[in-house]
Protein backbone atom coordinates (compact mmCIF):
# COMPACT_ATOMS: atom_id res chain seq x y z
CA UNK A 1 0.00 0.00 0.00
CA UNK A 2 2.88 2.39 0.83
CA UNK A 3 4.12 2.60 -2.74
CA UNK A 4 0.72 3.20 -4.29
CA UNK A 5 -1.03 6.56 -4.70
CA UNK A 6 -3.14 7.34 -1.65
CA UNK A 7 -6.62 8.76 -1.99
CA UNK A 8 -6.18 12.29 -0.71
CA UNK A 9 -9.24 12.23 1.52
CA UNK A 10 -7.69 9.61 3.81
CA UNK A 11 -5.17 12.25 4.84
CA UNK A 12 -6.99 15.57 4.49
CA UNK A 13 -10.38 14.54 5.89
CA UNK A 14 -9.14 13.39 9.33
CA UNK A 15 -6.82 16.41 9.50
CA UNK A 16 -9.68 18.77 8.60
CA UNK A 17 -12.02 17.14 11.15
CA UNK A 18 -9.46 17.39 13.95
CA UNK A 19 -8.63 20.98 13.05
CA UNK A 20 -12.32 21.96 13.05
CA UNK A 21 -12.78 20.30 16.44
CA UNK A 22 -9.84 22.20 17.97
CA UNK A 23 -10.12 25.66 16.43
CA UNK A 24 -13.53 26.67 17.78
CA UNK A 25 -13.07 25.88 21.51
CA UNK A 26 -9.49 27.21 21.41
CA UNK A 27 -10.78 30.50 19.98
CA UNK A 28 -13.19 30.81 22.90
CA UNK A 29 -10.47 29.94 25.38
CA UNK A 30 -8.17 32.58 23.88
CA UNK A 31 -10.70 35.32 24.66
CA UNK A 32 -12.60 34.12 27.72
CA UNK A 33 -9.53 32.92 29.63
CA UNK A 34 -7.88 36.32 29.31
CA UNK A 35 -4.61 34.67 28.23
CA UNK A 36 -4.81 35.61 24.56
CA UNK A 37 -3.51 32.15 23.68
CA UNK A 38 -3.41 30.90 21.01
CA UNK A 39 -2.88 34.31 19.38
CA UNK A 40 -3.84 33.10 15.91
CA UNK A 41 -7.45 32.55 16.97
CA UNK A 42 -8.12 35.97 18.48
CA UNK A 43 -10.69 38.11 16.67
CA UNK A 44 -11.24 36.94 13.10
CA UNK A 45 -8.53 34.32 13.45
CA UNK A 46 -10.90 31.39 13.86
CA UNK A 47 -12.80 32.55 10.77
CA UNK A 48 -9.52 32.61 8.84
CA UNK A 49 -8.77 29.05 9.91
CA UNK A 50 -12.24 27.66 9.21
CA UNK A 51 -12.27 29.15 5.71
CA UNK A 52 -8.65 28.93 4.57
CA UNK A 53 -7.63 25.97 6.73
CA UNK A 54 -10.62 23.71 7.25
CA UNK A 55 -12.67 24.43 4.11
CA UNK A 56 -9.70 24.30 1.73
CA UNK A 57 -8.62 20.98 3.29
CA UNK A 58 -12.12 19.66 2.56
CA UNK A 59 -11.81 20.80 -1.05
CA UNK A 60 -8.44 19.06 -1.35
CA UNK A 61 -9.81 15.81 0.06
CA UNK A 62 -12.93 15.81 -2.08
CA UNK A 63 -11.48 16.84 -5.43
CA UNK A 64 -7.94 15.50 -5.79
CA UNK A 65 -8.57 11.74 -5.83
CA UNK A 66 -5.58 9.35 -5.54
CA UNK A 67 -2.22 11.14 -5.64
CA UNK A 68 1.41 10.02 -5.36
CA UNK A 69 3.31 11.08 -2.26
CA UNK A 70 5.51 13.41 -4.31
CA UNK A 71 2.38 15.58 -4.71
CA UNK A 72 0.46 14.73 -1.56
CA UNK A 73 3.42 15.04 0.84
CA UNK A 74 4.39 18.65 0.02
CA UNK A 75 0.74 19.72 -0.25
CA UNK A 76 -0.20 18.32 3.14
CA UNK A 77 3.05 19.49 4.72
CA UNK A 78 2.38 23.03 3.53
CA UNK A 79 -1.18 22.90 4.88
CA UNK A 80 0.02 21.66 8.27
CA UNK A 81 2.83 24.23 8.48
CA UNK A 82 0.36 27.00 7.62
CA UNK A 83 -2.02 25.91 10.35
CA UNK A 84 0.54 25.57 13.12
CA UNK A 85 2.38 28.78 12.27
CA UNK A 86 -0.84 30.80 12.09
CA UNK A 87 -2.02 29.34 15.38
CA UNK A 88 1.17 30.26 17.26
CA UNK A 89 2.55 33.34 15.47
CA UNK A 90 0.02 34.95 13.09
CA UNK A 91 1.97 38.20 12.85
CA UNK A 92 5.10 36.59 11.43
CA UNK A 93 5.55 37.12 7.71
CA UNK A 94 6.18 33.42 7.16
CA UNK A 95 2.91 32.53 8.90
CA UNK A 96 1.02 34.96 6.70
CA UNK A 97 2.64 33.61 3.52
CA UNK A 98 2.09 29.90 4.17
CA UNK A 99 -1.72 29.97 3.90
CA UNK A 100 -1.83 31.65 0.46
CA UNK A 101 1.06 29.40 -0.64
CA UNK A 102 -1.00 26.32 0.24
CA UNK A 103 -4.11 27.78 -1.39
CA UNK A 104 -2.29 28.55 -4.63
CA UNK A 105 -0.65 25.13 -4.75
CA UNK A 106 -4.05 23.54 -4.16
CA UNK A 107 -5.54 25.58 -6.99
CA UNK A 108 -2.66 24.46 -9.21
CA UNK A 109 -3.71 20.82 -8.80
CA UNK A 110 -7.50 21.15 -8.48
CA UNK A 111 -8.66 23.76 -10.99
CA UNK A 112 -7.39 22.01 -14.18
CA UNK A 113 -9.38 18.89 -13.25
CA UNK A 114 -12.64 20.70 -14.07
CA UNK A 115 -11.63 22.20 -17.41
CA UNK A 116 -12.40 19.14 -19.54
CA UNK A 117 -16.17 19.56 -19.11
CA UNK A 118 -18.11 20.86 -22.11
CA UNK A 119 -21.09 22.61 -20.48
CA UNK A 120 -20.40 25.88 -18.68
CA UNK A 121 -22.24 24.71 -15.56
CA UNK A 122 -19.96 21.69 -15.31
CA UNK A 123 -16.87 23.89 -15.59
CA UNK A 124 -17.90 26.31 -12.87
CA UNK A 125 -16.45 24.38 -9.91
CA UNK A 126 -12.90 25.13 -11.04
CA UNK A 127 -13.31 28.93 -11.10
CA UNK A 128 -15.23 28.86 -7.81
CA UNK A 129 -12.42 26.98 -6.10
CA UNK A 130 -9.87 29.31 -7.69
CA UNK A 131 -11.70 32.35 -6.30
CA UNK A 132 -11.70 30.88 -2.77
CA UNK A 133 -8.00 30.06 -3.07
CA UNK A 134 -7.19 33.55 -4.32
CA UNK A 135 -9.04 35.01 -1.33
CA UNK A 136 -6.32 33.56 0.88
CA UNK A 137 -3.83 35.64 -1.10
CA UNK A 138 -6.03 38.74 -0.90
CA UNK A 139 -6.34 38.24 2.88
CA UNK A 140 -2.52 38.37 3.11
CA UNK A 141 -2.40 41.49 0.94
CA UNK A 142 -5.04 43.22 3.07
CA UNK A 143 -3.04 42.52 6.21
CA UNK A 144 0.02 43.83 4.38
CA UNK A 145 -1.72 47.15 3.68
CA UNK A 146 -4.12 46.72 0.74
CA UNK A 147 -6.81 49.31 1.56
CA UNK A 148 -9.86 47.35 0.39
CA UNK A 149 -11.57 45.18 1.36
CA UNK A 150 -10.80 44.81 5.06
CA UNK A 151 -10.38 41.31 6.48
CA UNK A 152 -13.86 41.25 8.01
CA UNK A 153 -15.60 41.97 4.70
CA UNK A 154 -13.29 39.53 2.94
CA UNK A 155 -14.27 36.71 5.29
CA UNK A 156 -17.96 37.58 4.82
CA UNK A 157 -17.47 37.34 1.06
CA UNK A 158 -15.60 34.05 1.43
CA UNK A 159 -18.51 32.57 3.39
CA UNK A 160 -20.91 33.52 0.59
CA UNK A 161 -18.41 31.89 -1.77
CA UNK A 162 -18.58 28.72 0.33
CA UNK A 163 -22.38 28.95 0.17
CA UNK A 164 -22.13 29.05 -3.62
CA UNK A 165 -19.68 26.15 -3.80
CA UNK A 166 -21.73 24.00 -1.41
CA UNK A 167 -24.90 24.80 -3.36
CA UNK A 168 -23.29 23.63 -6.59
CA UNK A 169 -21.38 20.58 -5.36
CA UNK A 170 -24.07 19.53 -2.87
CA UNK A 171 -26.63 19.45 -5.65
CA UNK A 172 -24.29 17.37 -7.80
CA UNK A 173 -23.93 14.85 -4.94
CA UNK A 174 -27.55 14.65 -3.80
CA UNK A 175 -29.38 14.63 -7.15
CA UNK A 176 -27.87 11.43 -8.63
CA UNK A 177 -27.94 9.67 -5.25
CA UNK A 178 -31.67 10.39 -4.83
CA UNK A 179 -32.39 9.45 -8.45
CA UNK A 180 -30.62 6.10 -8.04
CA UNK A 181 -32.48 5.35 -4.81
CA UNK A 182 -35.86 6.18 -6.34
CA UNK A 183 -35.16 4.19 -9.50
CA UNK A 184 -34.66 1.05 -7.39
CA UNK A 185 -38.16 1.66 -6.01
CA UNK A 186 -39.67 2.21 -9.44
CA UNK A 187 -40.26 5.91 -8.79
CA UNK A 188 -39.19 8.17 -11.68
CA UNK A 189 -37.38 11.39 -10.86
CA UNK A 190 -37.44 13.88 -13.70
CA UNK A 191 -36.09 16.78 -11.60
CA UNK A 192 -32.49 15.72 -10.97
CA UNK A 193 -29.78 18.37 -11.35
CA UNK A 194 -32.46 20.87 -12.43
CA UNK A 195 -30.22 22.91 -14.78
CA UNK A 196 -32.50 25.96 -14.90
CA UNK A 197 -32.50 26.38 -11.12
CA UNK A 198 -28.80 25.57 -10.93
CA UNK A 199 -28.08 28.15 -13.63
CA UNK A 200 -29.98 30.84 -11.76
CA UNK A 201 -28.14 30.01 -8.54
CA UNK A 202 -24.82 30.22 -10.38
CA UNK A 203 -25.81 33.68 -11.61
CA UNK A 204 -27.35 35.05 -8.40
CA UNK A 205 -24.81 33.98 -5.80
CA UNK A 206 -21.65 35.35 -7.49
CA UNK A 207 -23.46 38.66 -7.86
CA UNK A 208 -24.31 38.54 -4.15
CA UNK A 209 -20.60 37.98 -3.41
CA UNK A 210 -19.73 41.17 -5.28
CA UNK A 211 -22.58 43.21 -3.77
CA UNK A 212 -21.68 42.27 -0.19
CA UNK A 213 -18.30 43.96 -0.64
CA UNK A 214 -19.87 47.43 -0.76
CA UNK A 215 -22.06 49.16 1.80
CA UNK A 216 -24.14 50.78 -0.96
CA UNK A 217 -25.15 47.38 -2.40
CA UNK A 218 -25.62 45.37 0.81
CA UNK A 219 -29.42 45.44 0.52
CA UNK A 220 -29.22 44.17 -3.06
CA UNK A 221 -26.99 41.35 -1.82
CA UNK A 222 -29.66 40.56 0.77
CA UNK A 223 -32.40 40.39 -1.86
CA UNK A 224 -30.25 38.12 -4.02
CA UNK A 225 -29.64 35.79 -1.10
CA UNK A 226 -33.38 35.64 -0.36
CA UNK A 227 -34.01 34.68 -3.98
CA UNK A 228 -31.29 32.02 -3.78
CA UNK A 229 -32.86 30.61 -0.63
CA UNK A 230 -36.21 30.20 -2.37
CA UNK A 231 -34.58 28.46 -5.35
CA UNK A 232 -32.75 26.03 -3.05
CA UNK A 233 -35.99 25.13 -1.27
CA UNK A 234 -37.76 24.52 -4.59
CA UNK A 235 -34.88 22.37 -5.76
CA UNK A 236 -34.97 20.20 -2.62
CA UNK A 237 -38.76 19.82 -2.80
CA UNK A 238 -38.54 18.52 -6.38
CA UNK A 239 -36.16 15.74 -5.30
CA UNK A 240 -39.06 13.85 -3.63
CA UNK A 241 -36.99 13.03 -0.57
CA UNK A 242 -40.04 11.79 1.32
CA UNK A 243 -39.56 8.54 -0.60
CA UNK A 244 -36.05 8.11 0.89
CA UNK A 245 -36.89 7.47 4.55
CA UNK A 246 -34.83 4.27 4.39
CA UNK A 247 -31.72 6.32 3.52
CA UNK A 248 -30.94 8.54 6.53
CA UNK A 249 -27.59 9.45 4.99
CA UNK A 250 -29.39 11.07 2.05
CA UNK A 251 -31.90 12.78 4.32
CA UNK A 252 -29.12 14.32 6.43
CA UNK A 253 -27.36 15.50 3.26
CA UNK A 254 -30.65 17.14 2.27
CA UNK A 255 -30.91 18.72 5.72
CA UNK A 256 -27.46 20.18 5.15
CA UNK A 257 -28.66 21.50 1.81
CA UNK A 258 -31.67 23.09 3.50
CA UNK A 259 -29.28 24.72 5.98
CA UNK A 260 -27.90 26.50 2.91
CA UNK A 261 -31.37 27.87 2.25
CA UNK A 262 -31.77 28.87 5.90
CA UNK A 263 -28.36 30.53 5.96
CA UNK A 264 -29.01 32.42 2.73
CA UNK A 265 -32.43 33.55 3.98
CA UNK A 266 -31.27 34.70 7.42
CA UNK A 267 -28.23 36.47 5.97
CA UNK A 268 -30.45 38.10 3.38
CA UNK A 269 -32.87 39.35 6.02
CA UNK A 270 -30.02 40.75 8.12
CA UNK A 271 -28.58 42.58 5.12
CA UNK A 272 -31.93 44.05 4.06
CA UNK A 273 -32.89 45.14 7.59
CA UNK A 274 -29.46 46.38 8.59
CA UNK A 275 -28.97 43.90 11.43
CA UNK A 276 -25.54 42.61 12.40
CA UNK A 277 -24.31 40.06 9.88
CA UNK A 278 -22.09 37.86 12.04
CA UNK A 279 -24.80 35.65 13.64
CA UNK A 280 -26.48 35.04 10.27
CA UNK A 281 -23.24 34.04 8.55
CA UNK A 282 -22.71 31.40 11.22
CA UNK A 283 -25.89 29.69 10.06
CA UNK A 284 -24.02 29.04 6.80
CA UNK A 285 -20.62 28.36 8.37
CA UNK A 286 -21.93 26.11 11.17
CA UNK A 287 -25.29 24.68 10.11
CA UNK A 288 -24.69 24.17 6.40
CA UNK A 289 -20.92 23.66 6.26
CA UNK A 290 -20.96 21.49 9.39
CA UNK A 291 -23.76 19.19 8.28
CA UNK A 292 -22.65 18.86 4.66
CA UNK A 293 -18.94 18.45 5.35
CA UNK A 294 -19.43 15.80 8.04
CA UNK A 295 -21.97 13.93 5.91
CA UNK A 296 -19.79 13.93 2.80
CA UNK A 297 -16.62 12.90 4.64
CA UNK A 298 -18.40 10.08 6.46
CA UNK A 299 -20.20 8.89 3.32
CA UNK A 300 -17.04 8.74 1.20
CA UNK A 301 -15.06 6.94 3.91
CA UNK A 302 -17.76 4.31 4.48
CA UNK A 303 -18.16 3.68 0.76
CA UNK A 304 -14.42 3.35 0.21
CA UNK A 305 -13.71 1.19 3.27
CA UNK A 306 -16.86 -0.95 3.52
CA UNK A 307 -18.82 -0.37 0.29
CA UNK A 308 -21.89 0.65 2.25
CA UNK A 309 -23.61 3.78 3.51
CA UNK A 310 -22.88 5.13 7.00
CA UNK A 311 -25.08 3.87 9.86
CA UNK A 312 -28.17 5.88 10.67
CA UNK A 313 -27.03 6.76 14.21
CA UNK A 314 -23.85 8.40 12.92
CA UNK A 315 -25.49 10.69 10.39
CA UNK A 316 -28.35 11.53 12.76
CA UNK A 317 -25.84 12.45 15.48
CA UNK A 318 -24.15 14.78 13.00
CA UNK A 319 -27.47 16.42 12.13
CA UNK A 320 -28.41 16.98 15.78
CA UNK A 321 -25.02 18.27 16.94
CA UNK A 322 -24.49 20.68 14.04
CA UNK A 323 -28.06 21.97 14.38
CA UNK A 324 -27.51 22.58 18.09
CA UNK A 325 -24.22 24.34 17.39
CA UNK A 326 -25.76 26.54 14.69
CA UNK A 327 -28.81 27.56 16.71
CA UNK A 328 -26.80 28.33 19.85
CA UNK A 329 -24.26 30.40 17.92
CA UNK A 330 -27.03 32.37 16.23
CA UNK A 331 -28.77 33.03 19.55
CA UNK A 332 -25.49 34.25 21.06
CA UNK A 333 -25.96 37.31 18.87
CA UNK A 334 -23.64 39.93 17.42
CA UNK A 335 -21.69 40.39 20.68
CA UNK A 336 -21.12 36.69 21.32
CA UNK A 337 -18.81 36.91 24.32
CA UNK A 338 -21.67 38.44 26.29
CA UNK A 339 -23.30 34.99 26.10
CA UNK A 340 -20.47 32.61 27.02
CA UNK A 341 -22.78 29.73 28.01
CA UNK A 342 -24.39 29.66 24.56
CA UNK A 343 -20.99 29.94 22.92
CA UNK A 344 -19.53 27.05 24.89
CA UNK A 345 -22.59 24.93 24.14
CA UNK A 346 -22.24 25.70 20.42
CA UNK A 347 -18.49 24.99 20.50
CA UNK A 348 -19.01 21.78 22.46
CA UNK A 349 -21.60 20.42 20.05
CA UNK A 350 -19.47 21.37 17.03
CA UNK A 351 -16.31 19.82 18.46
CA UNK A 352 -18.09 16.65 19.56
CA UNK A 353 -19.39 16.14 16.01
CA UNK A 354 -15.93 16.54 14.49
CA UNK A 355 -14.07 14.55 17.14
CA UNK A 356 -16.49 11.68 16.58
CA UNK A 357 -15.97 12.02 12.85
CA UNK A 358 -12.18 12.08 13.29
CA UNK A 359 -12.26 8.85 15.31
CA UNK A 360 -14.55 7.16 12.78
CA UNK A 361 -12.36 8.17 9.84
CA UNK A 362 -9.31 6.66 11.54
CA UNK A 363 -11.25 3.45 12.24
CA UNK A 364 -12.43 3.22 8.63
CA UNK A 365 -8.94 3.86 7.28
CA UNK A 366 -7.65 1.04 9.47
CA UNK A 367 -10.33 -1.27 8.08
CA UNK A 368 -9.50 -0.15 4.54
CA UNK A 369 -5.77 -0.86 4.90
CA UNK A 370 -6.42 -4.27 6.48
CA UNK A 371 -8.70 -5.19 3.60
CA UNK A 372 -6.04 -4.05 1.12
CA UNK A 373 -3.36 -6.18 2.79
CA UNK A 374 -5.69 -9.20 2.82
CA UNK A 375 -6.44 -8.76 -0.89
CA UNK A 376 -2.74 -8.42 -1.73
CA UNK A 377 -1.92 -11.49 0.34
Amino acid sequence: MAGKPLHVFWLFFPAAALWAALVVPLSLFAVLSGTGWPPGLIGAGHGHELVFGFALALIAGYTLGPQPWRILGPLFGLWLAARVSWLLAPDWLLSQLLSPAFALLLARYVVPRFQAAKKWRNKVAGPLILVLCLMALVYFLVRAGLPFPDTRILLHTAIIGLLLLMTFMGGRIIAPAVAGTLEKKGIPLEARVQPLIEGWLLAILPLAMVCILFTATEKLAGLLLLAASLLIIVRVARWKLWHCTDRPDLLVLAIGYLWLAAGAAVTGVHLVTGHALLPALHVIAVGALGTLSCSVMLRLAWQRACRRFPPAWQVLAIAVLTALASICRYLAGPVPFSEPALLWLAAGAWSLAYLGLFAQLLHLYSAFTKKGKANNG
